[in-house]
């Protein structure tokens, strides 16, 4: 039987497929015969010829064959990212050739960066012409993997920026507040340097002399949208603005939120996305935090009001007021 016949294709493994394979390990093997109908079984490499018996073929461990599936399944993710990059640094130049309009300026105003470091040349370019302000939001993945040359460029691109006299205002989570990276930039940049911390942040974000602004334009950021539309900017730095606000103060100077009827901070963020229902893993994700980190203080939140369930402790965050009253707010910006 064909792969076609067969109904799906022959590099997916179906269910009639598993279970033949299943009895081919309690049994320790199976007559070619039975596997004929099930070409995803030998293009998996699940079934191999067994090396004895040239009609029988040998079940490939357990151990071996998780493994290799996961990795060709890797491996087909990678080539589908190749696949968009390609495609997206192909269609960039034709993307300004469709419908130009009568204005070519009004094509400026959103475009597409494929490519970190296309997009590391670009912010370094705008930082190079600016001499205001650059507003930032860095959610707790921002330094995970970065390199320490690129971590330099930005460092000496920053300063420079600030002995020009410009300022720089950024917007952490609370988890990166004592992360060694972000404690050596602020402890080596000299200027008009504030940083002030959240529980939950937006995705990455530069604004720069309210003129320009960075997005994200994918989850592995590595695409990026480049705005120059001065509605769009100006209300990415209102956005930026409330939630500064709202922020704890970390440099220069250290402020830290009091506890709430015993309840830090820390654990009133996640109560509040308890109640919401969200599960372990979403919490953690939402507050820059390991799942592990999360489950310690909800642990530590349940005993501090004394519940004995998950059902129980959202009844009991609910009585208990905290979210009904805000801890006294960070200082107002300069």
């Amino acid at each position: 039987m064909t792969a076609q016949a067969h109904g799906h294709p022959a590099e997916e493994v179906c269910a009639a497929g598993l279970a033949l394979y299943a009895r081919a390990l309690r049994e320790g093997g199976v007559p070619e015969r039975d596997a004929a109908p099930l070409p995803c079984l030998l293009h998996s490499g699940l079934l191999r010829p067994d090396a004895d018996d040239p009609r029988a073929l040998r079940p490939l461990p357990p151990a071996l064959a998780l493994p290799r599936l996961l990795r060709g399944i890797a491996e087909d993710i990678a080539r589908q990212r190749r696949t968009e990059t390609r495609l997206t640094e192909a269609f960039e130049p034709l993307l300004a050739l469709a419908e130009p309009g009568p204005d070519p300026a009004a094509h400026a105003d959103v475009r597409l960066l494929s490519g970190i470091g296309a997009i590391n040349r670009t912010v370094t370019q705008a930082m190079t012409e600016a001499t205001t302000e650059m507003l930032t939001v860095q959610p707790h993945h921002t330094y995970i993997g970065i390199s320490p040359d690129l971590h330099a460029q930005a460092m000496e691109r920053d300063q420079a920026f600030l002995d020009r006299g410009g300022r720089i205002r950024s917007l952490y989570q609370h988890t990166t507040r004592h992360m060694p990276m972000l404690l050596a930039r602020y402890e080596h940049l000299k200027g008009d340097v504030e940083a002030r911390t959240l529980d939950e942040v937006t995705e990455r974000l530069l604004v720069i002399d309210r003129t320009v602004a960075f997005i994200p334009a994918n989850a592995d950021r590595t695409l990026a949208l480049e705005l120059r539309h001065p509605a769009l900017v100006n209300y990415l730095a209102t956005v930026f603005a409330r939630l500064w606000r709202l922020a704890t103060p970390m440099h220069p100077e250290t402020v830290r939120q009091p506890t709430l009827n015993g309840v830090t901070p820390r654990q009133r963020a996640i109560a509040a996305l308890l109640i919401e229902g969200h599960t372990d893993a979403v919490i953690a994700d939402r507050l820059g935090m390991n799942i592990r980190t999360a489950r310690v203080h909800i642990a530590k939140l349940a005993a501090t009001l004394g519940s004995e369930s998950r059902a129980q402790l959202g009844y009991l965050i609910g009585r208990s007021g905290i979210l009904d009253r805000e801890p006294p707010g960070p200082l107002e910006s300069r």
